[in-house]
């Protein structure tokens, strides 16, 4: 380990958490770029060590779940169905249940950040034409997609990377976190509607949401595929397999062009996930990671003590690299599969303290912000520590009884 080693680290880590660096035009996906040339420059890796660095598995999960989504927002599904969804509430607080419940349900299935680009505007919409209050449902949205994420290896990026390293099948991840997120999406609602239960009174709902246009024959395709996604996993179908196969059924196609979803795929977010792999193994390999985040240490504690330390660390640097940090500590843990079932599910919960924890809790802020409704960082505080402890704790308590 060298003094340059931990200041590349600090550096790219530090840029990662900060979303960009001050005076320069970067984002996450080209600091992480950097950060792993550096590490090839200055000797910690070589390019070969590098290159082997990068999971494929991981990239071909994201990049298959990524077409599906593609092909799904482009039919119109997801605005199909909150539209749908929407109008089955018939007061402010079957609403913020509706907009919960959904949310965390679709999250589950679908990547999160997907679920609240549709679900934000829609609550905007609704909460604007019936005279109701947006903050309540737009924290809905942002913390019930990160808590609904927890229960599936597809739910987000982070247990995507986890499922991949674990190598834990669909079922057992889904049979041992799925409770987790079910609790969690009832903890959300009690403790939104708790805070804002003055401005949530009960009063008639009679505005509904405008039917959505959709492409038909591009729904049914991708509906078939999204099934055919989830038999293979259930089936036993290694996740990356699965996606790569639901993502060619929807590739082949006479009507649709390539380029149109193409379009749709977050480049940026495939480049950031292949890049932080290599600044991850050039921090374990010149040992600044067990320099600098202890990484280890946590074991002595146990889980809880593991769950505490990457809830601390997903804050600190976000939840993807903060599972990167941790990842080789686990195999040497006493129960491994626990281990990574409770990186997973602290990693996620962790994204709801703050406004900054999550990339869905960003989107839902900057929606609220094109529409001219400021969701500022203390009010989102307010429902989302409460939120976070209490998910944090339960989500520990279950894993730790969980047969």
């Amino acid at each position: 380990m060298s003094t340059v080693h931990i200041l590349i680290v600090a550096l790219t880590l530090g840029g990662i958490a900060l979303g960009g660096i001050p005076g320069l035009r970067m984002n996450r996906a080209t600091i992480a770029v950097v950060g792993g040339t550096l590490f090839i420059v200055t000797g910690g890796l070589r390019l070969g060590e590098a290159l082997k660095a990068i999971d494929l598995n991981t990239i071909a999960l994201l990049f298959g779940m990524m077409v599906l989504n593609a092909n799904l927002r482009i039919a119109g599904f997801f605005d199909l169905l909150a539209s749908r969804l929407a109008r089955q509430a018939h007061s402010p607080r079957m609403l913020l249940a509706v907009v919960t419940l959904s949310a965390g349900v679709l999250s589950a299935l679908f990547l999160n950040d997907t679920v609240v680009l549709v679900f934000a505007p829609l609550v905007l919409e609704l909460s604007r034409a019936g005279g109701l209050p947006p903050i309540p449902f737009l924290l809905a949205v942002a913390t019930a997609a990160n808590v609904g994420s927890v229960a599936t290896i597809i739910g987000n990026p982070q247990n995507m990377l986890v499922g991949v390293a674990s190598g834990i099948p669909f079922a057992r991840f889904m049979t041992v976190l799925s409770p987790v997120a079910l609790v969690g999406l009832g903890t959300v609602w009690v403790v939104i509607y708790i805070i804002y239960r003055r401005q949530l009174a009960p009063q008639p709902m009679a505005v509904l949401p405008p039917e959505p246009g959709i492409h038909r024959p591009l729904l049914y395709k991708a509906t078939a595929a999204t099934a055919v996604l989830l038999v293979a996993l259930l089936a036993g179908v290694t996740p990356p397999l699965a996606a790569l196969i639901a993502a060619s059924l929807l590739l082949v196609t006479r009507r649709l062009e390539p380029e149109r979803v193409f379009q749709e795929i977050d480049w940026g977010l495939l480049v950031f996930f292949a890049a932080l792999f290599v600044v991850s193994r050039g921090a374990e390999a010149t040992g600044v990671s067990e320099a600098l985040f202890g990484i280890g240490t946590p074991a002595g504690g146990g889980l809880p003590a593991l769950a505490v330390s990457t809830a601390v660390l997903s804050n600190i640097v976000s939840n993807v690299p903060a599972v990167l940090l941790v990842q080789p500590a686990i195999p040497a843990l006493p129960d491994p599969e626990r281990a990574w079932l409770t990186v997973a599910m602290a990693s996620t919960l962790a994204g709801n303290l703050t406004l900054l924890g999550s990339v869905a809790n960003l989107i839902v802020a900057e929606s609220a912000r094109r529409a001219g409704v400021h969701l500022r960082f203390g009010e989102y505080l307010r429902a989302g520590l409460p939120i976070t402890v209490v998910t944090l704790a339960l989500g520990l308590g279950w894993i730790l009884i969980a047969p």
